[in-house]
């Protein structure tokens, strides 16, 4: 069995993690599979929107603690082993935050811990009305990981991420949309449609453009206002001279829907 898959259909990839007897609970097998399909998925030439979801009633509820403290990275090897090891699982986070493609969340369920991580390392977040989060580690005698002390407070501020990882209590969708961490809710059984409609129209869009903005956007955290102003400059300039501006430009004078080709 495959614990985590991925599929592509058009210009959309969707990686579906698949343990939902478990929640979608990580494990070393689960994250193994995870590797090769986040991998696969920001490899994919034809790929230019990602959309991570899981299947059943959950969305990822982080470790499985029934494989003992830590979960999938806990308990084998020496201290030096088990941090190596957990770092190479924590790409997942790496290649759905730095890709060149747009990556989408759709959270159908609860999504903790290392899920929690992984929502965060993606650029657009939309959850079900009746999803529920909680950053969890605290409760399991662990300090955080998969790059959520990193992310979260660049989403929705410091002082919020400090309550949501040092209280570590559990809050509903409409919470994590009024602080800032999911963009949209929708009806349960309307989120993939809409997930889905909303990656279509970015995959039709100018993908070195898209490409960019995201790169602008990701770089924004890191980097002083002047750096960049220059970073911006250089990538507006680039797309400029693409074939795939000239076409937008074209498509708005004659009034047509424009084709992009990427180049």
């Amino acid at each position: 069995m495959t614990f985590v898959e991925y599929q592509r259909v058009g210009a959309v990839g969707t990686i579906t993690l698949n343990r939902p007897d478990r929640l979608n609970a990580m494990t070393a097998d689960f994250l193994e599979d995870a590797l090769l399909a986040f991998t696969a998925a920001a490899d994919d030439p034809h790929t230019r929107v990602v959309v991570l979801t899981g299947a059943g009633r959950a969305f990822c509820a982080g470790g499985d603690l029934s494989q003992g403290p830590g979960g999938a990275v806990g308990g084998v090897g020496t201290l030096q082993q088990q941090t190596d090891r957990l770092r190479r699982f924590m790409r997942t986070s790496q290649l759905l935050h730095d890709m060149p493609k747009v990556t989408i969340a759709a959270i159908n369920g609860a999504c903790a811990g290392a899920g929690l991580s992984w929502a965060c390392a993606v650029d657009l977040r939309f959850a079900s009305e009746t999803a529920r989060f909680n950053a969890a580690f605290l409760g399991a005698g662990l300090s955080g990981d998969f790059g959520g002390t990193w992310l979260l407070p660049r989403l929705i501020g410091a002082a919020r991420a400090a309550e949501k990882y040092l209280l570590s209590e559990p809050f509903d969708a409409q919470e994590a949309q009024s602080i800032g961490l999911v963009s949209r809710l929708c009806a349960p059984e309307e989120l993939m449609n809409t997930v889905n409609e909303v990656a279509e129209r970015l995959a039709a869009s100018a993908p070195i453009a898209l490409r960019h903005i995201k790169e602008n956007l990701r770089d924004s955290s890191s980097t002083s206002f002047e750096v960049a102003l220059d970073a911006e400059a250089a990538r507006h300039s680039y797309c400029v001279g693409t074939a795939d501006a000239a076409e937008a430009t074209d498509a708005f004078l004659n009034k047509r829907t424009p084709t992009f080709q990427g180049h």
